[in-house]
């Protein structure tokens, strides 16, 4: 198997990793957790399973701190807590496709804020994106979607582009490994959320008690094991993989195959189906947001992030 083979399966199994959070976090949810408990019971878990990793790499708590805090405020605790908070409110799919907005904003703060010139494609991805969340949320029928949910996966697609525009450095300090970011990353992110999820006043009987998962009904404690084991730890893992065997792009572009995912298996165990013109839309959006990140990483514009499943 070449190294290009086994990275396509790599960022394959990325996507599918990532595309089983939500499905798999609704019915906490549904069942009387707070999202941001689910998202604390993520990130706690993930940080104990990548604690080994973040003491094999502790010389990166001195070299690099401030990518370290950076990754775990943005990627880490906002991205996951607006998604998981979106989710409560508008479909799995709806939330992701818009979260996957997050290059587009990068290109849309470098031409508008910082006045740099951005290449032409980057116009027609911006344009193809806006256009898809146009017919994933559905104008035509006055917002089809709660307000609240659709400006919370917003949210989430600011903070992933937050981090792309904080990666924009260009200077001589050493590397960090893949893997020590995010080991640091989830132990920073469970810091930020316990400030705010506030983890005692978590329902615990709910871990306890049977969730619906499709046509199957499990302990809410399973659900959070796969979220944790599965859904963070293995997709993050499998994502640095693929990115070491692939270039950014080709590996983000993989990374697309999360938001099929994703609204597939909510489809199929959530009854949350998607009208035609959403589907349509998320496949303009998916579109737009791969060109404006093979534009953002022209010379013309900043080096996005390491790789997109690398912001989940």
């Amino acid at each position: 198997m070449t190294p290009r083979t086994a990275g396509l399966g790599y960022a394959i199994a990325s996507a599918i990793a990532f595309g089983g959070s939500g499905p798999f976090a609704r019915p906490l949810i549904d069942a009387g957790l707070h999202p941001l408990h689910v998202t604390w019971l993520r990130l706690a878990g993930a940080a104990l399973l990548l604690l080994p990793v973040a003491i094999a790499h502790r010389g990166a708590l001195r070299t690099r701190p401030g990518l370290l805090i950076a990754y775990g405020v943005f990627p880490m605790a906002g991205v996951q807590a607006f998604y998981f908070a979106a989710i409560a409110r508008v479909p799995v799919g709806v939330a992701l496709l818009i979260e996957f907005l997050g290059p587009v904003f990068v290109l849309a703060w470098i031409r508008l804020v910082r006045r740099r010139r951005v290449p032409r494609t980057a116009t027609l991805g911006v344009i193809l994106a806006v256009t898809g969340l146009a017919c994933v949320v559905e104008v035509w029928a006055g917002l089809r979607f709660d307000a609240l949910g659709l400006l919370l996966a917003l949210g989430a697609a600011g903070c992933q582009a937050a981090y792309f525009l904080l990666s924009d450095t260009h200077d001589d300090r050493p590397p960090v490994a893949p893997l020590a970011v995010i080991a640091y990353g989830t132990l920073v992110a469970t810091a930020v959320v316990t400030l705010i999820a506030r983890p005692w006043t978590i329902p615990v009987s709910v871990l306890a008690q049977p969730v619906p998962v499709g046509g199957l009904t499990l302990p809410g404690w399973t659900a959070v094991a796969w979220i944790v084991a599965v859904c963070t730890v293995l997709a993050y893992i499998t994502g640095v993989a693929a990115v070491r065997r692939l270039s950014a792009p080709v590996a983000g572009a993989v990374a697309c195959l999360e938001a099929v995912v994703a609204t597939a298996l909510a489809w199929v165990l959530l009854g949350e189906h998607l009208t035609w013109p959403q589907i349509l839309g998320g496949l303009i959006i998916l579109t737009g947001a791969f060109i404006a990140q093979r534009a953002a990483n022209t010379p013309t514009a900043p080096a996005a992030a390491p790789a997109r499943e690398n912001t989940r």
